[in-house]
């Protein structure tokens, strides 16, 4: 008879020395390749404030569209109660009056919406107000481009740029007050 040696049964491994190098590696991965929201605010151009020794050029009452909103958040549309679903229809009648009915602007490019609040108007009202001014502003923009022939007001956005025919026709002239100090 021969002799069986027996052999020691090798157990297979994992090799964990390079583990913490993978997961530092997929760490950093993470980090740059993660991107973080972060609030920027309301985007606006404002324009330069005036010299001292200038006086601001004269603007007619008939002119303006007055939108107050209070610290409840309540709307008043040319002193009048109003809901925040309705400015925009009334935008879009102060614009494109065109001198038709008296209590609108003269015409188009002389048309400006004055947005005012007190101090402690919630954020979100300010924003509700300025989001409906400004979608009175683009449902404008979209009716030209759609009557000089565009699909949309984006298709001339596209074709001509942000500074385009119908925004140099339609200008949005929208003032925001400044709060009254109590």
């Amino acid at each position: 008879m021969a002799l069986i040696k027996k052999r020691k049964r090798v157990e297979g491994e994992i090799p964990t020395a390079s583990m913490a190098d993978i997961a530092f590696l997929l760490l950093i991965f993470f980090l740059v390749t993660t991107t973080i929201d972060v609030d920027t605010g309301i985007g606006m151009v404002l324009p330069p404030k005036l010299e001292e020794d200038v006086t601001p050029p004269p603007i007619k009452e008939r002119n303006v569209l007055k939108i107050l909103v209070d610290q409840q958040g309540m709307v008043l549309l040319e002193d009048k109660p109003s809901a925040i679903s309705l400015i925009r229809a009334e935008v879009v009648k102060h614009v494109l009056n065109e001198g038709r009915d008296p209590a609108y602007s003269e015409a188009t490019d002389k048309a400006l919406v004055s947005i005012k609040t007190a101090r402690e108007t919630p954020y979100d009202a300010y924003v509700q107000v300025l989001d409906e001014v400004w979608m009175a502003y683009f449902e404008m923009w979209d009716s030209e481009a759609r009557r000089l022939g565009y699909a949309s007001y984006t298709d001339i956005v596209a074709a001509q740029g942000s500074d385009n025919a119908v925004r140099r026709k339609i200008k949005a002239a929208i003032s925001i007050a400044e709060p009254d100090d109590a």
